[in-house]
């Protein structure tokens, strides 16, 4: 008979402490690779889901809790005392419910400067708050939610780091570069989305400077929607777990695959080929569908969203196959009803009504575009 202590797997077990200390590890390898700890602590909270983004923010910033904590006095100038104990409360809280304690709105700014060091102490990364906790958001307080909801990470509003007499380059970080030329203006706009999720999402304007004309989107326009979107999933509000991810056609099959594997742990993906017929569109018997006992999360990913009510019919099909399943929706263009890419409401999309009436938890929508619409990079259908 074997007995709990003498169990073949139970000595195989890391404990806690072995288990930080190989996150710890693999947030730095990640932060060296990809020389940002955002990008570090998006792709560690992927590979580990069980991973508070709070929590992953801290590995990819190579600290312990205790050096978190005297990071986070460094940047108060020593005016705080704060201890490894507090940091441990903090992320505990992050990872489940009832246990623990919240970070207050000011320590959520300190612990963005801190963490935007990098390992090396001599990174100045700009940091969101809502990137620290946005599993966790819908369980801030009311007030720190709406705090959240108005603050902008730029120049103006970030806590300034005091400076260090290193003297050393500047960690190269992947979003210094900016949007692409392509991009016209960024705004916000109130989206359909879960109970107690964050409805404000930030779409990007495509202004087209030949009207009348496709717009065709260059390779690096495509995978800045796509990381956009990727944010605003992030920020929904809660850990969205995908069981599949869904790609329209060609272009949406390249959405999937990119959100699959940054955004949901790699989750299946599954692919729609809609043919034309006379009467609307049909669904390709080349199409995939990958099998589960049970889906109860799918995202679908299209390309853009016109008039025709191509959506509808997806989603028909898809409850149809899987019946218990919470439908999202990932789009990258949305239409506007005219010339005015900035809108003020989600009404003034042309598919508004179609994207309603599909009753998604959620919508996502990278940018938006005048008629006729726009192109995905090397004609992907």
């Amino acid at each position: 008979m074997i007995t709990p202590s003498s169990s073949p797997h139970a000595n195989h077990r890391p404990t806690p402490q072995a288990r930080g200390r190989e996150l710890a590890a693999q947030g730095r390898r990640l932060w060296s690779e990809l020389g940002s700890v955002k990008c570090a602590a998006a792709e560690l909270s992927a590979r580990h889901p069980d991973v508070p983004s709070l929590q992953a923010h801290r590995y990819s910033a190579g600290l312990s809790q205790d050096q978190a904590a005297a990071r986070y006095n460094e940047v108060t100038g020593n005016q705080t005392s704060l201890g490894g104990t507090t940091i441990n409360a903090w992320e505990t809280w992050a990872c489940s419910r009832g246990q623990g304690s919240p970070p207050s709105m000011p320590a959520l700014l300190v612990l963005c400067a801190a963490y935007g060091r990098g390992p090396l102490g001599i990174a100045d990364e700009q940091i969101s708050p809502t990137e620290l906790i946005a599993e966790a958001y819908e369980r801030l307080s009311i007030e720190d939610q709406l705090a959240l909801k108005q603050f902008k990470v730029d120049k103006q509003t970030a806590i300034p780091v005091a400076p260090l007499e290193i003297d050393a380059a500047p960690v190269r970080t992947i979003n210094s570069a900016g949007p692409p030329e392509q991009v016209g203006s960024e705004f916000t706009l109130t989206v359909p989305t879960v109970e107690h999720g964050n409805p404000d999402i930030c779409v990007l304007s495509l202004p087209n400077p030949q009207p009348g004309q496709l717009l065709d989107l260059t390779w690096d326009t495509f995978g800045y929607g796509v990381e956009r979107l990727s944010q605003q999933i992030k920020n929904l509000g809660k850990r969205l777990d995908a069981d599949i991810c869904f790609g329209i056609n060609e272009a949406g099959l390249a959405m999937a695959t990119f959100l699959a594997s940054s955004r949901f742990s790699r989750c299946p993906i599954g692919y729609l080929r809609c043919n034309k017929i006379r009467d609307g569109i049909e669904l390709d018997a080349n199409s995939f569908y990958p099998g589960t006992e049970e889906a109860s999360s799918i995202v679908v990913c299209d390309f853009e969203v016109k008039h025709a009510d191509v959506i509808g019919y997806i989603t028909r099909q898809l409850r149809n196959r899987y019946p218990n399943a919470e439908l999202y929706f990932a789009v990258f263009g949305a239409m506007t009803k005219d010339q005015n890419l900035e809108v003020s409401s989600f009404n003034d999309l042309t598919g508004a009504k179609i994207m309603r009436a599909a009753h998604f938890e959620a919508i996502f929508i990278a940018a938006t575009m005048s008629p006729p619409g726009i192109e995905p990079p090397l004609e992907l259908r």
